[in-house]
Parts: structure tokens; sequence; C-alpha cells
């Protein structure tokens, strides 16, 4: 097993991805953007800017300004947060649990500046993660699937990239966690092709969380 593992947030700890697609979808086409669910799905990863920089380069659009795009994720913070609370994802909470008792350092990479998820972890999660264990949309400048995220993890772990592990749920997350040289876990809990997660570079692919438990029980026998 490894002793250090990274874990993206959205899709893969909480089932926020369904709000966050139809979110998306309606803020973009308010602005006159055709932005599609899978079109959020496959853009996971990025910063709340950084995606609204890509569906202006895929309109055409070359003249977006700052106060622009802020005033865009703005609008869809508040839409996201008026679809109410999200929980956790299927079977997360046993693989947490089951990492925590053979002392792993669990940690967060996201993409995600949403208050929101980061005040409910401790509800849903106790005692598993630490503000200091966190990389979020704060503490880049380059977000996924640039490889800074998890390579910032990585040193603050203080792990050889070899004892580190990336869980995560989308294509762009799993480029990033590749490029920084670390092994890569895809687990499809969203609509996309496993085909996507593999050509990211995923290192393995399963399709729930329980499938994850039981490939790690399985590791950690040997």
């Amino acid at each position: 097993m490894h002793k250090a593992y990274f874990f993206d947030m959205d899709g893969t700890l909480f089932d926020s991805m369904p709000h966050h697609a139809e979110a998306w979808e309606r803020v973009m086409a308010r602005h006159g953007f055709r932005f599609t669910q899978e079109d959020c799905y496959i853009n996971e990863g990025r910063t709340g800017e950084s995606v609204i920089s890509e569906a202006f380069r895929m309109s055409g659009a070359t003249d977006v300004s700052l106060s622009e795009v802020q005033a865009i994720y703005r609008e869809k913070t508040e839409l996201f947060h008026s679809m109410g609370e999200v929980q956790p994802i299927a079977g997360v909470q046993e693989v947490l649990g089951f990492l925590k008792e053979r002392g792993a350092s669990l940690w967060i990479v996201t993409g995600s500046g949403q208050q929101t998820l980061f005040d409910v972890l401790d509800h849903h999660f106790p005692g598993i993660f630490a503000r200091e264990r966190m990389i979020t949309a704060f503490d880049v400048t380059h977000g996924k699937p640039d490889p800074e995220p998890y390579l910032k993890a990585w040193e603050r772990s203080g792990y050889p990239k070899e004892e580190c592990c990336v869980v995560e749920n989308a294509p762009l997350g799993l480029r990033s966690g590749k490029a920084a040289g670390l092994f890569s876990i895809g687990v499809n809990t969203g609509p996309l092709r496993d085909e996507l997660l593999w050509e990211a570079g995923a290192d393995e692919v399963f399709h729930d969380m329980p499938a994850l438990l039981e490939w790690l029980k399985s590791r950690s026998a040997r």
C-alpha cells in the first residue's frame, strides 16, 4: 500500500458533480454560451475562473475581462449553493476509514474554492482531513491538468513519489496526477466513458468506491 493518498473532492469525496454540472450549464446559457453538462465533467478539476475562460475560448471570444469572469463565477456559486447539501460518494467513508486505520496520510487536492464544501468536511469525515493537508484553488497558480496541485501535495507530504497515490474521478485530475509523476487511480463516479480515464493516464480504473476498497484490501494483504 501507499503511505499518502491525495483525494480529489467533487465527484470523488462528494456526490456534488450533478449540482455543479447543472449550475454551470444554466449560468453559461444565461450568458450566451453553449456549455453542456458533459463539458462540465470533461473540464472538471479546473478552477472556476479557468472553466469560464475555457467556455469563452470555445465560443471564440477573446476579450473577456477578469471582472466579467468573477461575476459569472459568483452567479454560478450562488446557484450551486441554492441546490441543497451534497452527500458523500457511496462507499468513500469505508475507503477513508480503511486507509486511516492503516496509518495512511490522507489529503484533499481540489480545484474547488467552494467554502460550503470545506465546511462540511468535518461533519461527514470527522477526524480524517485537516486544512494543512489540503491543496485548493487558493493554493495554486495553475490548476489541473497542470501538475502543480499534486506536486504541492507531494512536496508537503514529505513522502517519496513512489509512496504517494492520487484518487480521482476526472480525466483532467488524472492528467495532473500523472504529470506530477504519481500513481493515479480513477474511480468513475460520473457519466464519462472509462476510456477517457484510461486515456488520461490512469494506472487503475474502478467503477465505484467499494471496488476500490476491495483492491486496497488485496494490496494490503500482500
